[in-house]
């Protein structure tokens, strides 16, 4: 048990840990590819209403300063409008997003074609990867799809009206922006794997120190019920050394008796406790080894008719022959007499009880089920297997007979499942309720 607390504690933790460096870093590749597409959107757009090329993006005064300038005469120059600020030209709008040496930074390049869609203009001086006859045919892709942008390989193209009434292709190099964008995908999970695998290791070693608390608390309650188990059998023993030592000089009565019963239940309870004990701490080793379910199965649960007759109940016993598993043939027998006389104990007056052991569809696994009737089934089945559970509504027949037991058989029968690697469940439903344990078969 401790072993599977601290591998669910660092599972969830790694989980945890997992999703949100998933999210973080898909956010930010989401955000960094959004601002590329963006950057790129914004290029064609200026192509576009630019006819294919960038506008000056510098103030007049701006480029007075340029070398070609620099030796102007001063005597030419106009000091009445120096004070006026200089009309901004049409690129201006762009600026702060983009400058002057944007021109040279962009890789591009466009045909033009007059209003009978006959090539009159390709430009390819802007790109070096692409001659004026694979401008051509790229825009010609283009135009016989019948697109107005999108992608053709590491190109990004749209198609933009001329002021002569023609079209234009301008097609945008995005080589680079893809590069980079990969790279940074890649470089990105790589450190969030690298991450996640130190984190991990990281969770491994502290969670020893997690789950402490909770193991010493485990092993002082595990010492508690072992300790008090062995203590009350002493005085169980003499209760019931005394009760024969009463019969004996007397006659038996239902007094006696009832110490008897109570006493074998005590003495059952106990073992049952520290039967769970030993296994919640791993010190139970059971003995696998190969053998025949459907014998057992049958050999266990024929028996209980005997015990269902007398309540009025009808029990209905089926096994597949030949059904072989590797476990603890002792546990297993136990299993199947837990789950039995479960059923017999809380069946509805004149009830029907089914007890089943079938193979899957596959072939793989054993599937031993017991159902039975169950007008009022408990609210939350699946608690039916913490220790001491009963629901209140199964404590008492139809027919008003108090039903007895003390709630940690079917602890002990989950228990016995997940020693053998299997799963069980209970389900409730059309006035029946269902115990299906599964088991590995061996093919």
């Amino acid at each position: 048990m401790i072993k599977r607390l601290r591998r669910r504690f660092v599972l969830i933790a790694a989980a945890s840990v997992f999703v949100v460096e998933l999210v973080v870093v898909g956010l930010i590749n989401i955000i960094n590819i959004a601002q590329m597409d963006k950057r790129e959107k914004e290029l064609m757009q200026i192509l576009c209403e630019n006819e294919g090329e960038f506008p000056d993006f510098m103030h007049k005064e701006q480029r007075s300063m340029r070398p070609e300038n620099m030796y102007t005469d001063v005597s030419m120059t106009d000091v009445s409008s120096a004070s006026e600020p200089p009309p901004a030209p049409e690129g201006d709008k762009y600026r702060g997003r983009f400058n002057e040496e944007t021109r040279y930074q962009t890789r591009y390049f466009y045909v033009r074609y007059n209003a009978d869609m006959e090539p009159v203009k390709v430009n390819t001086g802007h790109v070096a990867a692409v001659s004026s006859d694979e401008a051509l045919e790229y825009a010609e892709r283009a135009n016989s799809g019948g697109k107005t942008s999108g992608f053709d390989e590491n190109y990004r193209f749209a198609l933009s009206d001329t002021s002569d009434g023609g079209l234009m292709y301008i097609f945008l190099d995005c080589r680079d922006d893809i590069r980079t964008r990969n790279n940074f995908m890649l470089v990105s999970a790589a450190i969030s794997v690298g991450g996640w695998l130190l984190i991990c290791l990281l969770i491994i070693i502290c969670s020893k120190f997690a789950v402490k608390p909770f193991i010493e608390n485990y092993e002082k309650q595990r010492m508690f019920i072992t300790d008090a188990g062995h203590e009350i059998k002493t005085p169980l023993a003499i209760i019931s050394a005394n009760t024969e030592v009463i019969e004996m000089l007397n006659e038996p009565t239902e007094w006696t008796e009832s110490i008897k019963n109570q006493v074998e239940r005590l003495n059952g309870l106990i073992a049952d406790m520290l039967k769970l004990a030993r296994m919640d701490g791993e010190q139970v080793k059971l003995n696998f080894e190969e053998f025949d379910l459907s014998d057992a199965f049958i050999d266990i649960a024929s028996p209980f008719r005997t015990l269902a007759d007398n309540k009025g109940l009808s029990l209905e016993v089926k096994a597949e022959e030949g059904i072989r598993v590797n476990g603890d043939e002792g546990a297993l027998r136990q299993l199947v007499s837990i789950l039995t006389e479960n059923a017999v104990k809380y069946c509805d007056a004149s009830g029907s009880i089914q007890v089943r052991l079938n193979k899957t569809a596959s072939g793989r696994h054993a599937v031993i089920e017991v159902e039975n009737d169950c007008k009022e089934p408990p609210e939350h089945p699946e608690r039916l297997f913490d220790r001491f559970y009963r629901a209140d509504s199964s404590r008492k027949r139809d027919d008003g007979e108090t039903r007895t037991g003390y709630g940690i058989g079917l602890s002990v029968a989950k228990a016995t499942v997940e020693a053998h690697k299997g799963k069980i469940e209970c389900r409730t439903g059309d006035g029946k309720i269902t115990f299906k344990a599964r088991l590995r078969a061996l093919t």
